[in-house]
């Protein structure tokens, strides 16, 4: 079989014969941490073959995680980064020095161990971690940045033991699954911690305090609140760099910084990189803060970062983000009116499992709005959004598919207008594929 069709043949498997969290919702979900220690039993205990940092939050994991991984890269490590959802490609959740893992490498992995899945039956997520796993350990890497899927406490990732854990911060997210208050999510979240690993959390927040103090505590656990210790001051930025001023609290030394991660929002994720190093630092790891701030620059570029405040073109502007709480969207709105444009355009759709009603109340009435799904099972339904949106005084049409809903925009839009694309991985992912085949192609949207 070659391998232009093994490796689609492979992710159908995959795909069609587990069940799969972004496709079914909480019906993926397995309840313990069992089938991932099956699996990775059956497979010889990779993750315990190479160093780890260990990242959960409700927002800002992904860009933490693709930060530290390019500061462990610049340091000259080889360094793992598993993540997930992927935008376009399934290969982007297994990267080494930024690279995905091979389809060859994919399409021999589950050949070898279908046995093994149609014994332990474990959800798609499960299989990933454990094919994650197995590749670093494979591959040698010098550490890995893992981060969680969702929750914490029973996410699969969870059976490594870090040198350091991670939470970047709490906010409403799956209520259905972690819980309705702060303190029930960050008790989830604060799962990853373990017995004598510190911990960083990115955001101070005061009903998730006591939370973390306790985990502290009980578990000998060192705690540090990365806004405490650093401060971030943004001097200017444009289409392509933010730029800021870095200061250590304690130290009181100030660094230029300089990154390629463009929303306003990663300043927080910049200082829970930076606490990040220091203490890495103290462990014997030859990171430094002057070596962070050069591979702040490029993390991108480094790690293949996308969906993030990206800039799809210019001329008209287009800009996507991943945002899918409304947190992270209230984030994403306010640097949203920033941006001048003669009109405004946001194609928008999420997922039908989730309350969305918080998340639209923060949208701006003044736009034009395309309502879109993505191609998935677990899609709201376009018009239903649309429906729903009218509530609040949202006003559009709705688009069977976010082709449809980008090009109608595009079509509608002068060089002076602006589109916004967001609501949830999946429709910002669709909208990646689409530019980028448009750009190999010569096509214009």
């Amino acid at each position: 079989m070659s391998d232009s069709s093994a490796y689609p043949q492979t992710l159908d498997y995959l795909y069609e014969r587990l069940p799969m969290f972004s496709r079914i919702g909480a019906a993926a979900l397995k309840p313990d941490l069992t089938n991932t220690l099956k699996l990775c039993s059956a497979l010889g205990n990779p993750h315990e073959k190479f160093k780890s940092v260990h990242i959960v939050g409700t927002n800002g994991k992904g860009s933490t995680s693709h930060a530290l991984a390019a500061v462990f890269q610049y340091a000259g490590y080889k360094t793992g980064l598993y993540t997930s959802p992927h935008l376009v490609d399934f290969r982007e959740r297994i990267l080494v020095n930024g690279i995905p893992v091979s389809k060859d490498w994919v399409v021999d992995f589950v050949n070898a161990n279908k046995a093994l899945i149609e014994e332990v039956n474990p959800s798609f997520f499960e299989i990933t971690v454990a094919m994650a796993f197995a590749y670093f350990a494979e591959q040698k890497v010098d550490i890995a940045i893992i981060e969680t899927g969702l929750g914490g406490r029973l996410d699969s990732t969870n059976v490594i033991t870090p040198l350091l854990s991670i939470i970047t911060n709490i906010s409403y997210d799956h209520k259905d699954l972690l819980g309705n208050t702060l303190a029930e999510i960050a008790t989830e979240k604060a799962g990853i911690i373990k017995p004598g690993v510190p911990f960083v959390v990115g955001e101070q927040n005061d009903e998730t305090e006591r939370i973390f103090f306790e985990h502290s505590v009980h578990k000998k656990a060192p705690l540090y609140y990365a806004q405490s210790l650093w401060g971030m001051v943004r001097i200017r930025q444009d289409s392509k760099y933010q730029y800021y001023k870095a200061v250590n609290n304690a130290r009181r030394e100030m660094y230029d910084l300089q990154t390629d991660m463009l929303g306003n929002y990663q300043h927080h994720n910049l200082k829970t990189v930076l606490t990040a190093v220091e203490i890495l630092s103290h462990q014997g790891l030859k990171v430094t803060i002057p070596g962070a701030i050069s591979a702040l620059t490029d993390v991108k570029k480094t790690t293949g970062l996308r969906g993030r405040w990206d800039w799809l073109q210019e001329n008209p502007t287009v800009i996507c983000d991943v945002a899918h709480n409304p947190a992270g969207l209230n984030e994403v709105l306010q640097q949203w009116e920033q941006i001048p444009a003669t009109a405004k355009h946001i194609v928008i759709g999420f997922v039908k499992d989730k309350d969305i009603s918080d998340a639209l109340a923060l949208f701006p009435k003044d736009a034009t709005y395309y309502f879109c799904n993505a191609n998935i099972e677990r899609a709201l339904p376009a018009e239903d959004l649309r429906k729903t949106a009218t509530q609040y005084s949202l006003s559009g049409d709705s688009y069977p598919t976010v082709t449809a809903a980008v090009l109608t925009a595009k079509n509608s839009m002068t060089n002076t207008d602006a589109l916004l694309i967001t609501g949830s991985f999946f429709i910002v992912g669709e909208a990646i594929e689409l530019f980028k085949t448009a750009k190999e192609t010569s096509e214009t949207i």
